[in-house]
This record gives C-alpha cells, structure tokens and sequence, in this order.
C-alpha cells in the first residue's frame, strides 16, 4: 500500500482504536498491522505526536510480562477529532468510490 494514503489514515486509525478501549504501544501497532501492513515503530512517534497535541493521555500499568506498561487513552478531544476524521473520511471515500465507478474503475 502506498504510504501516503497510510500515513493519512494512521491518525484515524489510532483514536479508533483507542475509542474503543485503552491499549498500550505494542497493542496497537499489533491490532493496525492486522489490518495495514505498518512496522511497530510508525505507531509510537503518532502517540507522542497525540498526546503532546492533547488527544490522548498516559498512564503505567503493572505487567505480569516485564516492566510497566504505557497505556494509551483518548481525551475528550481525541473523541471529538475522531468523530470528526471519521466523518471525513466516510465523505473522502465516498467521493473517491463515485469517482472510480463514473470512470469505470470497479470493472
């Protein structure tokens, strides 16, 4: 996949994850490859650049695995901005399917 249209989904991609629950760095990076084939470490300088912008905030959780764990968790901007990029990306997409049928693309 080409990497600008990741790198303008990643965004999006993040705050609904984390709409639908806390996760920590690795969680995440695991749940979008499933989906987007992205490396572990295109994730974490998203997170610092949300949190510093005030989507997200941080707390360290106890892990029976190793060291504290850094979990993620939206703000009530993070669930305004995701709403919003979810909106418009439905619209993106839509203009980009017409665009596609109208040229013959989906044959």
């Amino acid at each position: 996949m080409n990497i600008q249209f990741k790198k303008g989904v990643l965004e999006l991609c993040v705050l609904t994850l984390l709409h639908r629950g806390d996760c920590y760095g690795y969680e995440l990076a695991n749940q979008i490859s499933q989906s987007i084939k992205i490396s572990e470490g295109t994730v974490y300088p998203l997170l610092r650049r949300l949190s510093k912008e005030g989507y997200l905030t941080t707390y360290l959780q106890e892990s029976q695995e190793g060291p504290p764990r850094k979990y993620y968790q939206l703000t009530d901007l993070g669930r305004r901005t995701k709403e919003q990029l979810s909106e418009e990306w439905q619209a993106f997409i839509e203009g980009v399917t017409s665009i596609l049928k109208e040229a013959g693309g989906d044959e």
